[in-house]
């Protein structure tokens, strides 16, 4: 793997807005995922919090499986309200993101971190306070915490996890249901199908507590 640098070009600002007050509801995740019908849903990643819901922009960084290194050099390239996406390949053996990690990306106003494998500090970044996203736990750092090396790396390339593509800049939806991915070049359909959604669910749960069967509500909207 060649070290790559690459900028990245973000939605409008308050196309990313919309977005996060989305996050205002129930399982944000799912609801942007159901406008997509299915599509675009990660799994498997639970926050350190589960009340933490974000919405941003992805940094993307992806990683060689055989030489992890640091990813904190991205945070030079961040903006505030950006979400960094590491793809790390599920790794368990090695925390690709700490307490320092997450310090650093509270100071720069990032929104949250996703990692796809191991990080470390869980008791420092739950009173940080800071959302973050992992599959496991480990306390061995990465091999940077050593040797001091920080590439190869790829910075703001498209990175898979879970078998979905994330393209730099793409809008990530996160909650403790999962992740769902939002290309960019079509966000504001996403944005318009997730409204719809929201709309949906509050006339369901209304007419659940006005009294409506489950047969009703089938014969009305035909799943629920």
């Amino acid at each position: 793997m060649k070290t790559v640098y690459n900028d990245v070009t973000r939605p409008p600002e308050e196309l990313i807005q919309s977005f996060r007050e989305v996050t205002e509801e129930y399982s944000p995740s799912c609801l942007v995922t159901d406008a997509r019908a299915r599509v675009g849903g990660i799994g498997g990643l639970l926050p350190v919090k589960p009340h933490h819901k974000i919405a941003g922009p992805a940094l993307t960084v992806s990683l060689s499986i055989d030489d992890l290194v640091d990813c904190m050099p991205l945070l030079s390239r961040a903006k505030p309200g950006d979400v960094i996406v590491v793809a790390c390949h599920e790794t368990k053996r090695t925390a690709m993101w700490g307490g320092l990690m997450s310090t650093l990306s509270m100071k720069a106003g990032i929104a949250g971190g996703i990692v796809d494998g191991a990080i470390r500090d869980v008791d420092e970044i739950r009173d940080l306070d800071f959302p973050v996203w992992y599959r496991s736990t480990v306390p061995r750092p990465s091999p940077s915490a050593v040797h001091d090396r920080t590439e190869p790396v790829q910075f703001n390339v498209p990175v898979v996890i879970d078998g979905q593509v994330i393209e730099p800049g793409d809008i990530v939806v996160a909650d403790e249901n999962g992740i769902a991915v939002v290309p960019k070049n079509s966000a504001e359909e996403v944005l318009e199908g997730t409204r719809f959604q929201i709309g949906k669910e509050k006339t369901i749960r209304e007419k659940i507590n006005s009294g409506a069967t489950l047969a009703e509500l089938l014969a009305e909207f035909g799943h629920l």
